[in-house]
């Protein structure tokens, strides 16, 4: 049994002042194979006066030194992927070679980005010709509390972490729960790479206690938050009454539009795409919108290429997919698969239960339902499991009118060989991103929805900006 219940302040592991055990569940067994502590008013308060006490000395550091504290943060994680896959895999289900690539993997990339952003940054520059003595300055906007989910833990981490570090901030990270053993590990990252004492500090609790606890203290400066569109709000009500900046990554309903004319590997991409991370993605495409000349075929299709995902547990190298992370999970994905049985969906694929061979463990079979409405729940509501739902429109502006019909915003997908509709469909569709015929978006793209999948943008530049204030000077010296 692993035992981490240290929490890190200050530059220094200290014991939890009102600490109390939560065990670490491997999915893949339901086994716990770790405890924590869950910290108190008392750990929370310790971590922000740390980090308060760090903030005018990090903030006044010139922005070369904190990006070659950023690059000195990026080696220490190349040096511990290893061990951040493994955490990974263990606590939250994630398939090995699945942590070790794109889960690990993405937490680097965003390191890296942050780098070349922020030695492009416009940390101090002039208004423009016709004011030559104005200067626009970015700066800190303080003391940070970064709340992150277990399904991406990393990928959240590093976003948070790397634009708050080089825009001068500091913080406390809260991760969840359900995933802290990375996270554990991320702070040795962050404690080889010498920084000064405060500038990060990690408390282990959950959302009611040290979550909330950071949303309305009142020398926290902003929370950023990545989780669940329910805890999004009730974040931004706690943290109104002190001011402070949020940011919410929230949750999603992605459209993924298949015309007639979309590529032949179409449908399989958006299959695999939503069996991805066991479905566990805010940016799945959970509603496969298909023109009614290609239906059908893509009906079979679709049911034929669920049927051959794989699931195994996370432990076991290859490339199948791994359980959800708990019990609630579960639970609240059979309850929805129900749903959509009852709702009267046509499932051609997986169902309820777990799939043959594995009676323990949060596995999910891979399910695939047709002639699904946008009235349905399974289409209203994000399932967060393996669960694809495949609906029928005649027009393009149907497909616009079925994409947009929904509380979320956060990615939606455009697979068709026409240009000028690709160009249309991005103007029209309503969310943060808009990723067309499986060509992801390019390094340091902003990462970000609207409606109930949240604001604020994360990585590259955008997530810099989303960390820093803007200061209008006037009378600046001539340089």
């Amino acid at each position: 049994m692993i035992e981490k219940k240290q929490f890190y302040i200050n530059g220094t592991w200290v014991n939890p002042v009102e600490g109390r055990d939560h065990p670490v569940i491997d999915p893949s067994t339901e086994e716990a194979c770790a405890v924590i502590s869950l910290g108190g008013q008392a750990d929370t308060d310790a971590a922000v006066a740390a980090a308060k006490a760090a903030l005018p000395g990090w903030m006044a550091t010139a922005p070369e030194d904190r990006i070659a504290a950023l690059e000195r943060v990026y080696e220490a994680y190349k040096a511990r992927s290893e061990d951040l896959a493994k955490s990974i895999s263990l606590e939250m289900g994630a398939p090995i070679a699945l942590a070790s690539t794109a889960q690990v993997g993405a937490g680097l990339t965003h390191l890296k980005n942050f780098i070349r952003a922020a030695k492009a940054f416009p940390w101090e520059a002039p208004l423009g010709d016709h004011a030559p003595n104005d200067r626009i300055i970015h700066e800190a906007v303080g003391v940070c509390g970064l709340i992150t989910p277990w399904n991406w833990p990393m990928n959240q981490i590093t976003l948070k972490v790397g634009a708050a570090l080089v825009a001068g901030n500091t913080m406390v990270l809260k991760p969840s729960e359900e995933s802290p053993l990375d996270a554990m590990v991320f702070a040795e990252i962050m404690d080889a790479a010498d920084l000064p004492p405060g500038v990060f500090n990690l408390v282990n609790g959950d959302g009611a206690g040290v979550g909330s606890q950071l949303s309305v203290h009142p020398d926290v400066d902003m929370v950023s938050f990545t989780g669940s569109t329910r805890a999004g709000i009730a974040i931004s009500k706690a943290a109104a009454d002190s001011l402070k900046r949020v940011h919410l990554e929230l949750g999603g309903k992605g459209a993924n539009l298949v015309f007639a004319d979309a590529d032949e590997k179409a449908v399989k991409r958006g299959v695999l795409h939503m069996m991805n991370n066991s479905g566990q993605s805010c940016n799945a495409p959970s509603r496969m919108l298909v023109e009614a000349s290609r239906y059908e075929a893509a009906v079979e299709e679709a049911a034929s290429i669920a049927a051959k995902v794989e699931v195994g547990p996370a432990s076991e190298d290859g490339r199948h997919i791994g359980p959800v992370v708990n019990a609630a999970q579960w639970d609240k994905i059979q309850d929805l698969i129900q749903k959509g049985i009852d709702e009267g969906a046509r499932l051609v694929a997986g169902g309820l239960g777990r799939p043959d061979g594995l009676n323990k463990g949060f596995y999910v079979r891979p399910t695939v339902f047709a002639d699904v409405t946008n009235d349905m729940t399974i289409a209203r509501e994000e399932i967060f499991g393996p669960v694809l739902s495949i609906l029928k429109f005649e027009t393009e502006d149907e497909a616009v009118q079925i994409a947009n019909d929904t509380p979320y915003g956060l990615t939606n997908y455009v697979q068709s060989t026409d240009d000028q509709r690709r160009v249309r469909l991005a103007r029209q569709l309503r969310s943060g991103m808009v990723e067309m015929n499986g060509q992801s978006r390019g390094a340091g793209a902003p990462f970000g929805g609207m409606k109930a999948s949240g604001n604020g943008r994360e990585a590259g530049s955008w997530g810099i900006h989303d960390f820093v204030e803007v200061k209008a000077v006037s009378g600046w010296a001539a340089e």
